[in-house]
């Protein structure tokens, strides 16, 4: 979820920062500009006010020497500032007369274009009226800027004011100005990751920590609850809400356990007298008659059920100690404590591994877990046949592995499904001895430590059972 979550939040913080950065250095490279307009638009009219001075009016006696030689300096005058402005500033600026003759401009033979931005200014201050402003330059369009103003005398336009500016250094302002709102945005992006990442830690928090209450329910930790002091307030009340369900669901399986225990208890008692005065009616009657060996035979059995079944209660309900164990060493004393039985029963029973392998299990409820398993394994191997105990550790599991393989008949796909189930022994093997409840006790007993139990086809035939023991107290899948 915090994969799917963090992603969006980014992504939703991003659209914004961009919403706001697109406009932001637009209107910075529109002001940037706008500044060069005004400027060159008061240069364009300090030079109208020295062009409207050099002539005079219509009425002027031109051949008046004096006046001549007036005009001529005024003329001197602003070829001297066109001259000197573009060697300032490097732009280009002349005064034309309707015809499009200079009568002054700098560098000396420019002409503005006459088409394109250029012309349409010329045109525009020939009708009477300063251009429009030009369209906008981008940093990477290497346009200038031409900015046309009228010289009216008597209400006609007499001559035509043209700039054309250079845009380099205004496109570096603008770039400058660009680069300095990226920096702002990437700042600004990674506080809003690190809050991205801050709000959805605090979101998922208790969802991490419902899933590992869970979790701990499901493989037999009932004790766990969930702290629902933080997240949001729907995440609260579902925490409380777990809360509760987890201590009905514990709750009943209390009752549930000890109604069991309780039950074989109780009925313990009665089924010894009852065994007792089966033995006793057996002393009045001929040695080896069929109903009463049959009898004790089912009394026996019921009594290895009720202890079986007294065995799964206290299983269930005692709290398991793990501690750092030799999984291999333990594994090597159950196999040559079951040997023997082996060797009676024609089965080769035999153990591989490393010399030490330490995980971490109850050594009392791991060795009885084997023992069920090894007993179930002996009980379906046929005389000739092999049952071989693997200990291994799986390179980055952070597991130990005890595998039992038998060369029994071994289990269809249906009856993989159930084994281990309460009970459940399979139709082929009701001639077998058991109370159908060894493995759950194993499993029970696994559970509480935080090992598992599970089942899988011996090719070609029999069964493999397979102890997966945590090779740290926190369990293989916690770290």
């Amino acid at each position: 979820m915090r994969a799917r979550l963090l992603p969006l939040l980014i992504v939703l913080m991003a659209s914004v920062l961009l919403a706001l950065g697109f406009p932001l250095a637009a209107s910075l490279a529109a002001r940037e500009q706008q500044r060069v307009i005004v400027d060159r638009i008061d240069d364009t009219a300090r030079f109208a006010a020295l062009a409207q001075s050099v002539t005079s009016g219509p009425g002027t006696d031109i051949a008046d020497d004096a006046t001549a030689a007036e005009e001529e300096r005024r003329l001197a005058t602003l070829r001297d500032d066109l001259t000197r402005y573009h060697e300032v500033y490097g732009i280009k600026a002349g005064v034309f007369q309707r015809t499009g003759t200079p009568l002054a401009q700098a560098p000396v033979g420019w002409q503005p274009p006459g088409d394109g931005e250029g012309g349409r200014a010329f045109a525009e201050a020939l009708a009477g009226r300063r251009s429009h402003d030009p369209g906008q330059v981008w940093p990477w369009q290497r346009h200038t800027l031409t900015v046309a103003s009228p010289v009216i005398r008597d209400g006609d336009v007499v001559y035509v004011v043209v700039t054309e500016s250079p845009t380099g250094p205004m496109r570096s302002r603008i770039l400058h100005g660009w680069l300095l709102i990226a920096g702002g945005e990437a700042a600004a992006m990674l506080l809003a990751v690190a809050a991205a990442i801050r709000l959805t830690g605090w979101v998922l928090r208790p969802i991490r920590i419902l899933d590992a209450a869970a979790h701990g329910i499901a493989t037999g930790k009932m004790n766990s609850r969930v702290a629902a002091a933080s997240g949001p307030p729907e995440l609260r009340r579902l925490a409380r809400s777990f809360n509760e369900m987890a201590d009905n669901v514990e709750e009943v399986l209390e009752q549930q356990r000890a109604f069991v225990a309780d039950a074989s208890h109780q009925l313990r008692n009665p089924l010894s007298a009852l065994l007792l005065r089966i033995e006793l009616l057996a002393l009045d009657l001929p040695d080896g008659h069929a109903e009463i060996a049959s009898v004790r035979a089912e009394g026996r059995r019921l009594a290895r059920v009720l202890d079986d079944l007294l065995d799964l209660a206290l299983a269930e309900h005692s709290a398991s100690r793990p501690v750092l164990t030799d999984i291999a060493e333990l594994a090597t004393d159950r196999v040559g404590a079951w040997l023997p039985l082996a060797e009676s029963e024609g089965v080769r029973l035999s153990c591989a591994g490393p010399a030490a392998a330490a995980g971490w299990a109850d050594p009392v409820a791991l060795s009885s877990a084997l023992d069920a398993v090894i007993d179930n394994a002996l009980k379906f191997t046929p005389e000739g046949q092999a049952v071989e105990v693997l200990v291994a550790v799986p390179p980055d599991a952070g597991t130990v592995t005890v595998t039992v393989a038998d060369g029994g008949p071994g289990l269809t796909e249906d009856e993989l499904a159930r084994i281990g189930d309460r009970f459940w022994r399979s139709n082929r093997h009701q001639n077998v001895s058991g109370s159908g409840l060894g493995l759950s006790i194993s499993r029970a007993l696994l559970a509480a430590g935080g090992a598992t139990l599970s089942f899988a086809p011996n090719r070609p035939t029999g069964l493999r059972v397979t102890i997966t023991v945590p090779r740290h107290p926190e369990g293989p899948d916690q770290g």
